[in-house]
This record gives C-alpha cells, sequence and structure tokens, in this order.
C-alpha cells in the first residue's frame, strides 16, 4: 500500500502542474499575430486588384443607372433613372443586331482556333526535336507580338496600294485585286479582323493542348494501334477524352478572348465599314462617344459582361453534368 501511494502522489503532482508555454508565447508573439502575418504580406496586393477590379465595374453600374452624359461628366449632378437605359437598350433594333454579330464573330473565331490549335499541338508532338523547338518557338515569338502592332501590321499588309497581299495576287494574275480596298467592304474587313484574332489566339491554345498532349500515355496509343484503330479513331477514343478538361479550359478562354475583342477592331476599322465589324465592346464605346451618352455605354458594357457570363454559366453546367455522367 505504501508504495501505490508514493507513486500516486507524484502523479497527482504533476497533474496539478500548469503546461509549458509554447514556442510563440515565449518570443512575446501569441500564434494568433503569428498565422496574421501572411495575410497582412498580401493584403496589399489584394486590396490593389480590389480596386482596380471592383471599382471600375461598380462604378459602370452606378453610372448604367443614372442619366450620365457630358454635362453630368463635368457637373457631376447625375440623376437616377433606374432601367430606363437598359429598357432603351433592348428596345432599340440595333442593338439586337450588334448582339447577333458579337455571337456570330465569336463562333466563326472559336471553331477556327480550336481546329487550327488542335491541329498544330497534334503536329508539333509528332515533329522531331529541332523541328518541335522551331515550331514552340515561332509560336512563342507570335504570342509576344503586342496587339496594336500585329493589328498594325495587317493593316499594311491588307493596304490597297503598299499592301503586300494585293501584289501578290496581281502577281499571280488576279489583275481585279490591284488597288483593291479590303476595308471598303464589310466581309472583307470582317474577314480580315476574324484572321487577326484567330492568328493571334492559335499560339496560346497551340501550346496549352501540346502540353496536354505529352501527359498522355504512349501504351495507350500501342494498345489502340494493335487493336487496329486508325488515327481519326485513336483521337476520338484515347486523346481527346484525356486532353478534355484542358481543352474545355482554352475553349472557354477563347470564348472570353472573342467576346472582348476591342483594340483589334477599334485600331483596324473602329467597327466599319457601316457596322460590319460592330460588336458588342466596340458598340458600347461608339455609344458612349459618339453622342456623350456614357449612360448608354455603361449599360451596354453591363449587358455584355451579363450575356458573357450566362454563356459561360451554360458551358460549364453542361460540362459539369458530363462530368457528373461520366462518374
Amino acid at each position: 500500500m505504501s508504495t501505490v501511494r508514493e507513486r500516486s502522489v507524484p502523479r497527482e503532482a504533476a497533474r496539478r502542474r500548469p503546461p509549458a508555454p509554447s514556442g510563440p508565447a515565449r518570443g512575446g508573439g501569441g500564434a494568433g499575430r503569428g498565422s496574421l502575418w501572411p495575410y497582412l504580406l498580401i493584403a496589399p496586393a489584394v486590396l490593389g486588384m480590389l480596386y482596380l477590379l471592383l471599382y471600375p465595374l461598380a462604378r459602370a453600374v452606378l453610372i448604367s443607372v443614372q442619366d450620365f452624359r457630358l454635362r453630368q461628366l463635368i457637373l457631376g449632378d447625375a440623376e437616377f433613372v433606374g432601367l430606363r437605359n437598359y429598357r432603351t437598350l433592348l428596345g432599340d433594333p440595333e442593338f439586337w443586331e450588334v448582339v447577333r454579330r458579337t455571337f456570330v464573330f465569336m463562333a466563326v473565331c472559336v471553331v477556327a482556333i480550336m481546329v487550327l490549335s488542335t491541329l498544330v499541338a497534334l503536329m508539333t508532338e509528332r515533329l522531331g526535336r529541332v523541328a518541335r523547338t522551331v515550331v514552340l518557338s515561332s509560336l512563342v515569338l507570335v504570342w509576344a507580338v503586342p496587339v496594336v502592332a500585329a493589328t498594325t501590321v495587317f493593316q499594311w499588309l491588307f493596304h490597297s496600294e503598299f499592301g503586300i497581299v494585293n501584289e501578290t495576287l496581281t502577281g499571280l494574275g488576279l489583275d481585279s485585286y490591284e488597288g483593291y480596298t479590303w476595308f471598303a467592304y464589310g466581309g472583307t474587313a470582317f474577314a480580315i479582323v476574324v484572321v487577326l484574332i484567330v492568328w493571334q489566339s492559335v499560339p496560346f491554345a497551340a501550346i496549352t493542348l501540346y502540353s496536354a498532349l505529352v501527359t498522355v500515355p504512349a501504351e495507350l496509343y500501342e494498345s489502340a494501334r494493335m487493336d487496329g484503330a486508325g488515327g481519326t479513331r485513336v483521337f476520338r477514343s484515347v486523346t481527346f477524352p484525356l486532353i478534355r478538361p484542358v481543352f474545355m479550359l482554352v475553349l472557354s478562354l477563347e470564348v472570353i478572348w472573342t467576346f472582348k475583342a476591342f483594340v483589334q477592331i477599334w485600331v483596324m476599322t473602329r467597327g466599319g465599314p457601316g457596322e460590319a465589324t460592330t460588336i458588342l465592346p466596340v458598340y458600347a464605346v461608339q455609344t458612349a462617344l459618339a453622342g456623350q451618352r456614357y449612360d448608354l455605354g455603361s449599360a451596354a458594357s453591363m449587358l455584355t459582361v451579363l450575356l458573357m457570363s450566362g454563356v459561360l454559366v451554360l458551358y460549364f453546367r453542361q460540362l459539369f453534368r458530363q462530368e457528373g455522367e461520366q462518374l
């Protein structure tokens, strides 16, 4: 009994002892303060990003529900008008024509970009080391060209007097293209803008898809060929299912890229000739600058954001539904 009592006393004393202070408490800083330090470090960048992104958006939303013209811009006495600007735009047939043209432009560009970039990625995967390096380097160089510089180059390529396109076609015997004014006709101007957008977008999409292709195991290709599958069947049954997440991501990014294309069109044609190349972002700027109707321009910008968001929501909803069915 005495032995048991002697052992129980030290145990009770040990239980009554206060716990030793932890490491951060000894140094004078609590665990809570230490955990906040990373957030304090990134706070300036986050606040700056929020200011640069959210403030212009909130300002545009506010202007879109006001009577905001040149007088209000100078004096600052804008009147709240609710949804009147949105009703004006939605009741304008010209606005719906611009919406239709925007979706046609987006569909043509995105289909061409995805087809060409997939073909370029597949070709690059099958090239040797030297040829692959040359192709990837060329894609990166094209991707690095500034937007305004590339647009200016395309303007000179299709110049009516000094353009190399007219000179080449004339040299091939097509005399009707001598002094041909490409930007004077809506169809040709629209086609040139599409070619420019596709040319600028293919490098990013092709490099991204190539990065996904190199992750596909070679054993799957060998098994498919041993089963007698051709190139098209291999791509449809082996390659595309494995790179599909990356493919869909690139597709969504290209939808956003083409939907908000503004600089190329504004520098090259300013929406002309007529309204042939006017899409929603260009229409919003034209509306704001033509008659100093900044309220209608802001409303057009907000409707552009809503339409683009709606397209992406429908797209991601369908994507998630298909992934759920596969699981």
